[in-house]
């Protein structure tokens, strides 16, 4: 049996609830269906103790869920993102029940690609601007070269008072966008 995919325009980020963002590598399935029982989770922790769950204590529960189903064949890796009252978090979480915490993830497939961008233009001091115009570079060229990593550009942007989805942009139409930067000389110094 060969790779199969079955949509490349599938959303690869999940809206688990209007503070946090799950994101989907692996099995399609597997992470749309946990990271929605994560929202379940999460919405009844906030109706037994009147406030919103922490990013940490969410993708806790995620690995803790996850780890209890080891060995029974999931697929799923995913980054796990939020604003609480400690600021801005991100946590890696895999089908293991691994769970690390870090300021920048790549998952899945094309992350390789995407690290490429990541590594050499990530800056602690980036504007808004630049770190969009990273996020959207890094994603661009994941999905790019590597064709399970899907076709649609999804980028979103965490504050305090929640998440927004910054764009939606099928790839294709990006490509040439950058062809454009490229064959004009464009400095991508981010």
């Amino acid at each position: 049996m060969g790779a199969y995919i079955a949509s490349g325009t599938v959303k690869k980020v999940i809206e688990i609830n209007p503070f946090l963002l799950g994101t989907m590598a692996g099995g399609a399935a597997d992470c749309s269906f946990w990271e929605r029982n994560l929202g379940m989770q999460c919405r009844m922790y906030e109706l037994r103790n009147g406030k919103r769950i922490t990013v940490a204590a969410a993708s806790k529960l995620l690995a803790n869920t996850v780890n209890s189903y080891r060995g029974y064949g999931l697929s799923m890796g995913t980054m796990v993102t939020g604003w609480d009252e400690t600021g801005p978090q991100l946590y890696y979480v895999d089908s293991d029940g691994t769970r690390l915490k870090g300021n920048m993830f790549s998952v899945g497939s094309g992350s390789t690609y995407a690290y490429g961008i990541l590594d050499n233009f990530y800056r602690k001091d980036m504007s808004v601007e630049e770190a969009i115009d990273l996020g959207k570079r890094a994603i661009y060229h994941a999905t790019h070269r590597d064709c399970y990593s899907g076709g649609i550009n999804n980028l979103y942007h965490v504050t305090k008072d929640g998440w927004t989805q910054i764009h939606a942009i099928d790839v294709n139409e990006m490509h040439y966008e950058f062809a454009e930067d490229k064959k004009n000389g464009m400095n991508m110094s981010i």
